[in-house]
């Protein structure tokens, strides 16, 4: 299994160095003990109560391109406090990555208080998504009403010579990423209008109209 190294301490002085060095040590130690790859370290001085820590959001951005299948953490503080740490929790959950913590030698396990507050917000946030897609399918309905055919959705191309390459609407999944949807969201989304794609294909996509906004500045 992948796995990264993610450590932390909440301030920038000097003798916090020592602090990350031992968190990496420790957990280094721990990723061979359980046969773990480890693919990235992240060490970062920031307050556990900030959700948009450069590092966290490093991490999380390999947890959704599926880069990594396990967290090592020294303990759950590491991780964040408070809202931030819930939050981290559900968004890491979500993309199917266990934590394992120095602490625990072992995977971490999650109180009953943290178990109940995750099964909620997976349930608030189901249902915003089946109210978000079901505005989607009915601009897509009257798109249809007024002549568009997605059945005329594959084109060829030169370049990928006997392969079909599907014609997505990029600017809705950039916009669907824009508020915050991961490319394993956008992508069911996409399936539930009939397009079969994949999350790598959507990811893809959108690193794609990214480079060539950028090399139009």
């Amino acid at each position: 299994m992948r796995a990264v190294i993610y450590c932390r301490v909440s301030t920038d002085k000097a003798e916090q160095e020592t602090s990350l060095a031992r968190q990496r040590d420790e957990l280094e130690q721990l990723a061979a003990e359980c046969g773990f790859e480890v693919v990235n370290v992240i060490a970062e001085q920031a307050s556990g109560y900030e959700a948009d820590r450069d590092g966290v959001l490093e991490l999380l951005s390999l947890c959704e391109e599926g880069e990594v299948d396990v967290l090592l953490i020294q303990d759950e503080t590491r991780l964040g406090r408070g809202h931030a740490r819930m939050a981290l929790l559900h968004c890491l959950k979500k993309q199917g990555v266990k934590i394992y913590s120095a602490s625990h030698r072992g995977e971490m396990p999650l109180s009953e208080a943290d178990e109940m507050v995750l099964s909620i917000i997976a349930i608030v946030e189901e249902y915003q998504r089946k109210i978000h897609n079901a505005k989607i399918k009915r601009g897509m309905q009257r798109a249809i009403a007024r002549g568009y055919r997605p059945e005329r959705n594959l084109r060829r191309r030169g370049e990928n010579a006997g392969r079909d390459r599907i014609d997505l609407p990029v600017e809705e999944i950039v916009r669907l990423r824009e508020r915050g949807l991961t490319f394993a969201d956008i992508a069911a989304t996409m399936r539930s209008f009939g397009y079969e794609v994949s999350k790598a294909t959507v990811h893809r996509r959108y690193q794609e109209y990214m480079d060539e906004q950028q090399r139009r500045r």
